[in-house]
């Protein structure tokens, strides 16, 4: 039945699954999908890490690329983007050993990303990032 109730009904199946480890009886839980969700979790995470970073590189590559079009909107994405990095980092630390990896995905959408919203040919952004991570994350870096 949690098999199945997991499927049509997930709100409740979480309920249920939750009521099952707080009363301690695991041999009820639908071990299967629990483990799967628990990755997806952790997958989410990863995944809302990316995002920010995605964001916050796309608006430091349009802040270096049009200079006269900076401004309060841009700045204060890029500190919003900053804060919500550290947030994600500061409750998941287990992600830091993947930063890397993460931040190279990031700037590789981050192109693209600055590519459509201004317009600019994507091959006119660096294909290597032309900040790290820490002067990405810094809140008292500005790129000129």
């Amino acid at each position: 039945m949690n098999a199945r109730l997991h499927d049509n009904d997930f709100y409740t199946w979480t309920h249920i699954q939750a009521g099952l480890l707080r009363e301690g009886r695991l041999a009820e839980l639908d071990t299967v999908h629990l483990i799967e969700e628990l990755e997806a979790m952790g997958a989410r995470e990863r995944r809302e890490l990316v995002s920010q970073l995605t964001v916050l590189l796309a608006h430091l590559l349009k802040w270096v690329h049009q200079p006269d079009r900076r401004g309060n909107s841009w700045r204060r994405t890029i500190q919003i983007q900053r804060s919500d990095v550290a947030d994600v980092l500061e409750d998941n630390p287990g992600l830091r050993p993947e930063l890397g990896t993460i931040f190279g995905k990031a700037y590789a959408k981050a192109r693209l990303l600055a590519a459509n919203e201004t317009g600019i040919d994507e091959r006119a952004f660096p294909v290597d990032p032309p900040f790290n991570l820490e002067q990405t994350t810094n809140p008292e870096y500005w790129p000129e």
